[in-house]
């Protein structure tokens, strides 16, 4: 079993920056794609960034240009950077992973339980 704990959440004026760390822990036979999902209330939760395990990146097109993901895998750690921050960032944001745990087959799906960030004036 893997668990996605995240953190760095927090209240911010617009124009701020905040850093998200995302510790996965457990029998972690190695770790895939991890990505970035964001959920405002009333919303659909949706992708803000993905990184795979060669560190290729990907956007939504709403941060592309404000936001970086990062992984160090051997801290087996995700990382989104975000800077300029506006309020319609505000959402709970949530850390995803695909992995393999020791002892089992196959590529398993995990999410964090989510870490507020509220863009505010």
């Amino acid at each position: 079993q893997v668990q996605l704990v995240e953190s760095g959440g927090g209240l911010v004026h617009p124009g701020g920056s905040l850093r998200l760390s995302c510790a996965a822990s457990g029998s972690i036979a190695s770790i895939n794609a991890m990505g970035w999902y964001r959920q405002a209330p009333g919303k659909q939760r949706e992708l803000v960034a993905v990184i795979t395990s060669g560190s290729t990146t990907g956007y939504a097109d709403s941060v592309k240009g404000r936001f970086t993901i990062s992984r160090d895998n051997a801290k087996n750690t995700v990382y989104l950077q975000m800077n300029t921050l506006k309020p319609e960032d505000t959402a709970v944001y949530y850390c995803n992973a695909d992995a393999v745990v020791v002892g089992k087959r196959g590529v398993y799906n995990y999410w964090g339980q989510g870490t507020q960030v509220t863009v505010s004036s």
